[in-house]
C-alpha cells in the first residue's frame, strides 16, 4: 500500500511538472506570435537613409567695359539653370542705372549680342564666366514703337483732310469742290493704318524684346513726314483728279482693298502658326486664297503691303504718293531677302523654288 501510495505520488509530481512545461511552452509559443504581430505590422525593417551631399557648381560673371575693358561688378551666385535675363537683373541690382533691356552682353568684344534666353552654363569654360558690357540707350517695347510709329499717320492725314485754316487758305478751300477721289483716298489711307494698329494689339505677339529710342524716333519721322506731304498734296484746293477718271480710280481701289485684305489674312496665317508652337514647317496656303501666295513667294504680307501702296499711287496719281511706293518697295525688298534666307536654312525643300517677294523679279 504504501509503495503503491509513493507511486502515485512520483506519478502526480511528473504529471504536474509536464502540464507545467505544456504551459511555459504554450506561453512562450503565444509570446513569440504576438512579437511576430508586431514586426509585420510595422513592416520591413530598413537602415537609416544615407545622407547624401550634393555639391552644386555656382558660377561667377565677370562683366567688363567693352570699350575700356575695366571691371564694372561681379554677379556671383549664379545657378547653372540661370539664364542670361538672370544675370541682368541681378547686374541692374548692382547698378540701378541699367535696366535688363538697355543692357548689351557680349561674349567677346566684336561679337554678337547673346540673347536673354542664353542658359549660363552653355557660356561656362570654367567657374568664372568673362562678359563686355554695352549700354543700348534707352529701350522702348515693341507694341509702343509700332502703335506711336501708325497712330501718328493716322491722325495727321484727318488734320490735312478737314482742310485747317492754318494750312490752305480758307477762301480757296470753301470755293474749289472737293473730288470724290479725295474722300476714297482718306478713306483707304485710314483703313490701312486702323489695320494696323489692331493687327499690332490683336493679331501680332511680340516676345517682350524691346528696340533703342532712336530707331523709333527714325521711323515716327519717315512715315509722319511723308504722310504730311502726302496729305497735303492731296487734299490740298487745287488737287487735279487722275488722268483716266473714274475707271482708274475704281480700278486702284478695288486693288488697294483686295492688297489690304490679303495683308490681313497673311498676319492672321502667320501668327495662328506661331501661337499652336508649329515652328517646324514653312506656312501652307489654306483654303482661303487670299493665303495661296505662300505658292510662289516666301513672304506674301510684303508682296501685299507693297501692292496696296502703288494701287493707292494710280488712284491718286500723285507725286509724293509715288517716291512713298518706291521707297516701300526697297526697304521691303531688303526685309524679304533677309526673312527669305533664315527660311532657306529652315526649311529648304519648302521655300528653295519661292521668290522672296514678288515672283522672279526678287
Amino acid at each position: 500500500m504504501l509503495r503503491r501510495r509513493k507511486t502515485s505520488a512520483s506519478e502526480l509530481k511528473r504529471d504536474l511538472s509536464a502540464h507545467g512545461g505544456a504551459l511555459s511552452m504554450s506561453q512562450n509559443t503565444r509570446s513569440f506570435f504576438n512579437f511576430s504581430q508586431l514586426v509585420l505590422s510595422a513592416g520591413h525593417l530598413k537602415p537609416p537613409p544615407a545622407l547624401k551631399h550634393s555639391k552644386i557648381t555656382y558660377f561667377e560673371v565677370e562683366i567688363l567695359d567693352v570699350h575700356s575693358k575695366k571691371q564694372i561688378c561681379i554677379v556671383d551666385k549664379i545657378p547653372p539653370s540661370s539664364t542670361l535675363l538672370d544675370v541682368k537683373h541681378k547686374f541692374h541690382k548692382a547698378c540701378p542705372q541699367w535696366y535688363p533691356s538697355r543692357v548689351g552682353l557680349q561674349l567677346e568684344r566684336n561679337g554678337p549680342y547673346l540673347k536673354d534666353s542664353v542658359n549660363i552654363q552653355s557660356l561656362a569654360a570654367s567657374s568664372i564666366i568673362t562678359l563686355y558690357f554695352t549700354d543700348l540707350g534707352q529701350q522702348v517695347g515693341w507694341t509702343t514703337f509700332f502703335l506711336t510709329e501708325y497712330t501718328g499717320p493716322l491722325l495727321i492725314y484727318l488734320l490735312f483732310y478737314i482742310r485747317l485754316s492754318t494750312i490752305y487758305d480758307q477762301v480757296e478751300s470753301t470755293k474749289n469742290f472737293r473730288h470724290p477721289v479725295v474722300h476714297l483716298a482718306c478713306f483707304c489711307h485710314c483703313l490701312h493704318y486702323i489695320r494696323h494698329l489692331l493687327e499690332t494689339l490683336f493679331v501680332h505677339k511680340f516676345s517682350g524684346g524691346h528696340t533703342p529710342l532712336k530707331n523709333m524716333i527714325k521711323g515716327c519721322a519717315f512715315y509722319w513726314g511723308f504722310t504730311s506731304w502726302i496729305a497735303y498734296y492731296i487734299n490740298h484746293p487745287r488737287y487735279t483728279p487722275p488722268s483716266f477718271g473714274h475707271r482708274q480710280v475704281s480700278l486702284a481701289a478695288l486693288a488697294f482693298l483686295m492688297c489690304e485684305a490679303g495683308n490681313h489674312f497673311i498676319n492672321v496665317a502667320l501668327a495662328h502658326q506661331n501661337h499652336s508652337g508649329n515652328k517646324a514647317c514653312f506656312p501652307s496656303p489654306t483654303y482661303n486664297p487670299f493665303t495661296w501666295l505662300f505658292l510662289l513667294v516666301s513672304c506674301p504680307n510684303y508682296t501685299y503691303e507693297v501692292g496696296s501702296w502703288i494701287s493707292f499711287t494710280v488712284m491718286t496719281q500723285t507725286l509724293p504718293v509715288g517716291i512713298f511706293a518706291f521707297l516701300m518697295v526697297i526697304q521691303m525688298s531688303l526685309w524679304a531677302q533677309k526673312k527669305h534666307k533664315l527660311y532657306l536654312k529652315k526649311f529648304y525643300p519648302e521655300v528653295r523654288r519661292k521668290a522672296a517677294m514678288i515672283p522672279i523679279v526678287f
